[in-house]
């Protein structure tokens, strides 16, 4: 008789259909950016165009095939950081600018211009520490620290930024071109090249403000060990790239990620570091748009000026590591963190972003966590369990299964029945409840959330203009547009004890399904042609509407919290964002 066969299990078993994600090679603007090979910039910086204020340093560069100028703005900020923005001189319409994220305007101080010549600017800072170089054909900036090269930006000469431009006369689709028998070569490459109209699978992407891509390359120079831009299954020291095989940034709801893989998962935090033994730096690329990061590092050969007679140097072989960022939309507008230590560079983001929410003491214990608790007896025999078996535990969570249909803010009137009376009981061992709330609303003319949504218009527009609708756990849904303040404004109330019946002051939140996720959409996320409060397509701020969430919900929970005394607000949250008082690090999984 033959030994049973054991089944093997793979780890491929259990993670994502990759058929419903994007690869590099699917995206438009990773397309289009790939096109620009490393070589001599296509821009050169006018000179002549340089102004100098209190606050900052100005000049335009120009491209030399297009001839669209762009307006470079470089601020030396108090704390050892320097911010460089690259926009427009008159775009067509406005771009957008990510706001809400830094917790104040950052303080400037005044560069000083200590060179000027016919193809250099030298800026120095203000305790002369630090130089920036910019040389004006090719255009390209050095940082300087005490007379070491730091950081080089455009010096591959990857700058790219597509100009705002009106739509194309005919505007016709691919499919109607071919149709009539138009479609000629040069439409079917716009085709490929998505400038307008962008298709995965079912799904047909229109760009109303058209091709709107941005990027930039940095050389860090003796620099090999480079960290951060999570969130991904990877490891921690971030490995070289490849084509088709970039970092990508963009919040997906990928519940089953594979390991060692680059794609995006449930939060993006644009901010690298790099570590060498005498120096931290960090980059801090502003934008909430998707973004994808190449890494390439290399040895290189250093010349070193000799003691010894003019005509001789030293050479010797240095580490580089050059990094290529590439967003979808929106402006260059990027923090040089100076360090120089790791701890210099974390006090320096905070000061831009915020520190770290102190959490509260209970959060520190155990907390009890499992789809799905049925009902009341079942919280209170689960409780009842850990007594019986001196297990010690802090706080419980319950799923969507806790609310009457997945209608967040309320309870399911016969499984959860008297919510006052649970909390007591938790209450009296000194213990807490979280619950899930999610950021669709189930589409329910009697969900008074619902109804009160769609009166006062608050829900996120499809291109159309009507309420966007995607599929999530309450089946049709429609989703709030936290980027409106009104909207956050009131979604704050809803948390209120007089709102939120059946809570207490030891009920706390577990913000879930914000990146947002639509189980019917692409890559099982809203559709980036929906419309956000000013017009704003989601492609702009995808990143953000995670933040948006956190934001409001804790206005209201740190209100509660003092009006009964109570410890610091817990808010767990499954999409993280580059932004905002450490939310970066507060991350929730289902």
């Amino acid at each position: 008789m033959e030994p049973a066969k054991h089944e093997e299990i793979s780890v491929q078993d259990e993670t994502m259909d990759k058929m419903k994600f994007k690869k590099c090679s699917q995206i438009a603007f990773y397309r289009r950016q790939k096109l620009l090979h490393p070589g001599k910039s296509l821009y050169r910086a006018l000179l002549d165009s340089v102004t100098l204020s209190n606050d900052n340093v100005k000049f335009q560069i120009i491209n030399e095939a297009n001839k669209v100028p762009l307006l470079v703005e470089i601020y030396e900020i108090e704390g050892n950081i320097f911010r460089v923005k690259i926009n427009e001189v008159a775009p067509l319409r406005t771009r957008y600018e990510v706001p809400d994220v830094l917790i104040k305007e950052p303080t400037t101080k005044r560069l000083s211009i200590t060179q000027k010549e016919t193809n250099i600017l030298v800026l120095t800072s203000t305790n002369e520490d630090h130089k920036l170089h910019i040389t004006a054909n090719p255009f390209q900036i050095e940082l300087e620290s005490k007379d070491e090269t730091i950081l080089s930006m455009n010096s591959r000469g990857l700058l790219y930024f597509e100009h705002l431009q009106p739509p194309p006369k005919n505007s016709k689709t691919a499919a109607e071109n071919k149709e009539d028998g138009s479609a000629d070569s040069a439409k079917e490459n716009q085709k490929d090249l998505g400038l307008w109209q962008e298709e995965f699978g079912s799904f047909l992407d229109i760009k109303a403000s058209g091709p709107s891509s941005v990027g930039l390359d940095f050389s860090l120079h003796g620099f090999e060990h480079i960290y951060g831009i999570p969130e991904h299954a990877e490891t921690l020291l971030l490995k070289n790239t490849s084509d088709d095989d970039a970092y990508r940034l963009y919040n997906l709801d990928i519940y089953g990620h594979k390991i060692h893989d680059k794609i995006g998962i449930y939060g993006s935090v644009p901010f690298l570091l790099a570590h060498k033994p005498n120096r931290t730096l960090g980059i801090f690329w502003l934008n909430s748009s998707e973004t994808l990061v190449d890494i390439s590092t290399k040895a290189v050969m250093e010349h070193i000026p000799s003691r010894s007679p003019p005509e001789t140097t030293k050479q010797r072989v240095v580490p580089q590591t050059d990094v290529r960022w590439m967003s979808e939309s929106g402006i260059v507008d990027v923090f040089l963190l100076m360090g120089p230590t790791a701890f210099d560079i974390f006090k320096q983001y905070a000061q831009l972003t915020g520190t770290q929410a102190l959490p509260p003491f209970f959060s520190l214990g155990y907390h009890q966590c499992r789809w799905n608790y049925e009902d009341e007896q079942d919280v209170k025999s689960v409780d009842a369990g850990f007594d019986q078996h001196d297990i010690p535990y802090d706080v419980m969570w319950l799923d969507i299964e806790h609310t009457e249909g997945k209608r967040y803010f309320t309870w399911d009137k016969k499984r959860f029945q008297n919510p006052r009376r649970m909390q007591e009981l938790l209450r009296k061992k000194k213990r807490k409840l979280v619950v899930i709330i999610d950021p669709h609303i189930k589409i329910d003319p009697a969900y008074t959330i619902y109804s009160q949504g769609k009166s006062k218009d608050y829900f996120v527009k499809d291109r159309n203009g009507k309420d966007f609708e995607g599929v999530c756990w309450p089946g049709s849904s429609c989703y709030l547009d936290f980027t409106n303040p009104e909207v956050r404004e009131w979604y704050a109330d809803l948390f209120a004890f007089q709102t939120y019946k059946g809570s207490t002051d030891i009920l706390f939140v577990w913000n879930d399904m914000n990146e947002p996720s639509v189980f019917k959409g692409a890559e099982l996320t809203m559709q980036k042609d929906a419309v956000h409060h000013g017009g704003w397509e989601h492609r702009e701020v995808h990143n953000l509407y995670g933040f948006y969430q956190k934001d409001s919900s804790s206005a209201l929970e740190e209100e509660r919290d003092l009006l009964s005394s109570h410890d610091h607000s817990l808010l767990d949250h499954r999409s993280m964002e580059q932004y905002g008082q450490g939310t970066t690090q507060q991350i929730g999984v289902t």
